[in-house]
């Protein structure tokens, strides 16, 4: 029974906020950050931030530090994502992966001596992990797995299980769109332990029911007063640059992170971002915080209710239906792995069939869909400086230009607006202009 928990790479941990309110007791946090640590300190004075996590292996090897049942961790995903230059473990932070398989080496060895079981491992990261060119994925499971050798894939698939002579290990791409946050959130979710340990029960889920779409809602709408308009339903990936970086990614041509308010444009504020990751109201904003260290650690932080769904699975035996009781029915999805004592499922095309009248759900989409709208996520009382000004604005719409990108038709006009504050006749004849000029912009806007 799992009641006490370490974090590794703790951030502002999103594992407290979805896990303590369910009765686990954080033992200990490791982060180095500085505005992260300050987060910690205020939110949770009583646990020891032990810091630097290449220290937690020799201090559980000397017994000075608690071993938890539960150790959870989301190691650097920059080495594995395209904004980091996917460098894999040959980037520093990469290799913080292997180093997290460490901590949990030396936490098992310290418990086995004093009678207990293996503790449960709780892993989340970027889905590019899957496709690393230089495997960091196939080295973790293995690792945890206790293999000799790591497993090689090319890509691996997005949803899986490794039974090894050690651990198994079961996976799980999940959208947060789907759990309660409008925000379009895919992650990587690992979940491992001991042999008698079946983390398939708890990440996957017997399929009874057809899939809800995201539903239509009103993109215009009032609120507290005040007029706001959003291009989508829910946003794209919120990132931990996008309190300095706003303007040069998809987000910035689609519309899904900027919000029209009163007729003007601006970025999603601080606390906004918060409710979009499923933080309290100003979780953040402590003394002296800047927007850009929120905006940053918000960014890299986990998707709560997601979390909050596996801490439920985890504590519960209440699953019903037992997967790990089927997998003899699972031929068809055991990858074959040569030298290896060891069994790998493919579990990639989303709904298993198990036996002839059993479904077992591997997708993005939980069985109970909950949706939340970006109305939801809207506060009228932002900031002003996170308005875009009209330089701003003519710079958008200038590399759209320059570049030949699409972008969201309501979100140039809102941009052309900002941009030239012309009447609204005026923008819509403007933005079926033919660009030109020299930067391929029209000229008489005042954006070339």
């Amino acid at each position: 029974m799992i009641k006490t928990v370490g974090s590794i790479c703790s951030g502002i941990e999103a594992a407290s906020v979805a896990w303590k309110p369910l009765g686990l007791e954080f033992k200990w946090f490791s982060e180095i950050a500085p505005f992260p640590s300050r987060v910690l300190n205020e939110k949770f004075p009583e646990i020891k931030n032990l810091g630097d996590m290449k220290n937690i292996p020799k201090a559980l090897l000397e017994d000075s530090l608690y071993t938890p049942d539960l150790i959870c961790g989301g190691t650097p995903c920059q080495a594995f994502s395209l904004a980091g230059g996917k460098k894999g473990l040959n980037d520093e932070r990469g290799n913080l992966t292997l180093k997290f398989v460490d901590i949990i080496e030396a936490n098992d060895r310290i418990r086995e001596k004093s009678g207990q079981m293996p503790c449960t491992v709780f892993w989340e990261n970027v889905e590019g992990v899957l496709s690393d060119k230089t495997n960091a994925f196939g080295c973790l499971i293995s690792s945890l797995a206790g293999l000799e050798t790591e497993i090689l894939m090319k890509k691996w698939p997005s949803a899986g299980l490794l039974e090894g002579t050690k651990r198994n290990v079961a996976w799980r791409v999940l959208d947060a769109k789907y759990f309660g946050l409008p925000q379009q959130r895919r992650r990587l979710y690992v979940l491992a332990g001991g042999k008698e340990f079946h983390p398939e029960d708890v990440l996957f889920e017997i399929h009874n029911k057809e899939f809800e779409e995201y539903p239509k809602e009103t993109l215009v709408f009032e609120k507290d007063g005040h007029l706001f308009e959003v291009f989508r339903e829910y946003s794209d990936c919120l990132y931990s640059a996008y309190g300095t970086k706003w303007n040069g990614n998809a987000a910035a041509y689609n519309g899904s992170l900027f919000v029209v308010q009163d007729q003007r444009i601006r970025r999603l504020s601080p606390l906004e971002c918060e409710r979009l990751m499923g933080f309290p109201d100003n979780y953040t904003n402590i003394k002296g915080a800047k927007r850009t260290n929120r905006y940053q650690a918000i960014g890299n932080s986990w998707a709560v209710p997601v979390v909050e769904w596996i801490g439920k699975r985890l504590t519960s035996d209440q699953h019903g239906y037992k997967i790990h009781k089927k997998k003899k029915d699972l031929t068809d999805n055991v990858i074959v792995c040569e030298g290896q004592n060891a069994t790998l499922y493919d579990f990639s095309d989303g709904i298993i069939e198990v036996g002839r009248q059993t479904l077992i759900n591997c997708t993005e989409k939980p069985e109970e869909c909950v949706f939340r709208t970006l109305r939801e996520i809207v506060s009228s009382d932002a900031p002003k400086e996170i308005y875009i000004s009209p330089v701003g604005c003519s710079g958008i719409i200038r590399r759209k230009y320059e570049r030949k990108l699409s972008i969201n038709s309501r979100l140039e006009k809102a941009l052309i607006r900002g941009a030239g504050m012309m009447p609204e006749e005026e923008i819509e004849k403007k933005s079926r202009v033919q660009p030109r000029g020299k930067y391929g912009c029209n000229k008489k806007i005042g954006y070339a």
